[in-house]
């Protein structure tokens, strides 16, 4: 059997968090709990949207120090293409699309405060 990862992302409220993951990212829960609901990313690679702060994770309005990468195919237009399309659904821009060392990027936050990045596919 080979491994699998879970990239957990701390949320107030997974069922709304979900609702926005999965308009974002154009994707279906493929696990639901009320507390936890996860996503199914191919090839033994889930993200997790969990609100468990009874069970361990962190209170509720907790700075949120990570950030999730979504690597995006194709050239500098692809990410701009992406950030228009995100911005036009509502969300929260925190950085512009800018040229960084390791080509174009810009940051978003979720409804919790993470930070989502997109940036080329390496």
């Amino acid at each position: 059997m080979s491994a699998s990862i879970t990239f957990i992302v701390y949320v107030d409220d997974a069922p709304e968090a979900a609702r926005f993951y999965a308009d974002l990212l154009e994707l279906k829960p493929t696990f639901e709990t009320p507390g936890y609901i996860s996503f199914s990313l191919g090839d033994g690679a889930d993200l997790a949207l969990w609100s468990g702060h009874a069970d361990g994770g962190p209170n509720p309005g907790a700075p949120r120090t990570g950030e999730v990468c979504l690597c995006l195919p194709g050239a500098p237009e692809a990410i701009d293409r992406r950030y228009e399309q995100w911005v036009a659904k509502g969300v929260r821009v925190v950085s512009e699309p800018a040229d960084m060392v390791f080509g174009r990027t810009f940051v978003v936050a979720d409804p919790d405060g993470n930070l989502i990045r997109v940036a080329p596919v390496d």
